[in-house]
């Protein structure tokens, strides 16, 4: 008997020896030193990358482009896939963007990933946008022909991925955008910009399902994370965030057909000093569409302006006519709230403004506790729903 079961552990090891050593002779290395990249910081690496990850593409195992310790430069680059394994992009140096304005004005991104399953980007290495070259000109809130800023790095339609442990500094324009992309997970990344820079969103989510944020900081000029016509099934747990604009539902319905926003749950999360908390926004007037089956829950709030905020007469651009009597078409419903606590910067702390002409309804307020010098305040129009549990301020739904 005891021979027995120590052929069969045999066996096993043989077997798991097997298995080892075809995953690693599966996976091939791709050193872009190897290659005649630069790590100068100066010397234009972009076509130099791209050609690596050509041949790493179409490796039929696993195929690493490895971007070793040092500073690297390079312009836009587009990774197209599909890939023949998969492909894995580890950076372990600092890749920084071009600065001069001619190399970027008009780019819609730096650095895309396009039509690619099972990739990972990984290594903790840096993607530094330069963005303090571009800020100056980024006057697009009062000018509507204004520069195009590039996104720092584009992933779209990219699926069933892994983005973990990178870092992305001082972006030019969004720092992340996602876009078309399914079951596809990002984990401990870290996002920073200055307060000030304009239109540096962390993490940007539209028309994609079953993505995953996972315990990350992003510290920028606007939202943390900012979720777009047609996002579904959506994870955001254990994120640091501030400063910054909080994280937001929209803007929703400033363009005809938006696919509706549905299916989200932000959790266990900690937003300290920005000028929203958790909000949900819609332009007025607005095309119709539907914002459904949404939960806040479990989150800290540290001298946030405006910690819980619903605004269906969202308009911040000089450029655009707004109002005039005209209310947004948006949907609004089934929004939960809960345990929701902290400090408010403001003495209205809950804000419930919603549209006249499509109110918002199956709003639930659950133990809310936010606190302001003298005590918090709730405003709501057009807002229906319940309240229940400890409910500080005072709910008015």
């Amino acid at each position: 008997m005891a021979s027995t079961l120590l052929d069969h552990f045999t066996l096993f090891l043989i077997f798991l020896l097997v298995i080892i050593t075809k995953v690693q002779s599966d996976n091939k290395v791709f050193n872009v030193i190897n290659f005649g990249v630069v790590a100068d910081g100066k010397t234009d690496n972009s076509k130099a990358f791209v050609d690596v990850w050509k041949q790493a593409c179409a490796y039929s195992g696993r195929g690493v482009v490895l971007i070793p310790k040092g500073t690297y430069y390079a312009s836009s680059m587009v990774f197209n896939g599909p890939c023949k394994g998969q492909t894995l992009f580890s950076i372990e140096g600092i890749l920084k963007a071009p600065i001069d304005k001619k190399d970027w004005v008009g780019l819609e991104s730096w650095i895309s990933f396009r039509y690619i399953v099972n990739l990972e980007i990984s290594g903790g290495g840096s993607f530094d946008g330069q963005g303090s070259y571009a800020w100056p000109y980024n006057d697009c809130q009062t000018n509507p022909h204004c520069f195009q800023f590039p996104t720092s790095i584009e992933l779209s339609f990219v699926n069933q991925s892994l983005i973990n442990s990178i870092k992305l500094i001082n972006s030019k324009n969004f720092n992340i955008k996602v876009f078309g992309c399914q079951d596809t997970t990002f984990e401990n990344i870290q996002i920073t910009a200055p307060p000030t820079s304009p239109n540096t969103d962390g993490i940007h989510i539209g028309s994609s399902t079953g993505i995953k944020i996972f315990s990350s900081s992003i510290a920028t000029g606007d939202d943390c994370v900012s979720i777009g016509p047609g996002t579904d099934n959506l994870l955001v747990s254990g994120l640091a965030c501030g400063p910054g604009h909080g994280i937001s539902i929209g803007s929703l319905g400033r363009y005809p057909n938006e696919a509706d926003v549905t299916n989200l749950v932000i959790q266990n999360c900690n937003i300290s000093g920005t000028s929203n908390g958790v909000r949900i926004k819609t332009w007025a007037p607005s095309p119709p569409s539907n914002v459904y089956n949404v939960t806040f829950e479990n989150i800290g709030m540290n001298n946030v302006d405006n910690p819980i905020i619903i605004d269906q007469q969202y308009c911040p651009f000089e450029t655009r006519k707004c109002g005039n009597g005209a209310s947004s078409q948006v949907q609004i419903r089934n929004v939960k709230f809960n345990n929701i606590y902290g400090t408010s910067k403001n003495k209205v702390a809950v804000e419930l403004k919603c549209s006249p002409s499509k109110p918002c309804h199956e709003l639930s307020l659950t133990n809310i506790n936010l606190n302001f010098p003298g005590g918090a305040t709730s405003s709501c129009s057009n807002a229906y729903g319940t309240a229940t549990g400890r409910e500080q301020p005072p709910a008015c739904i």
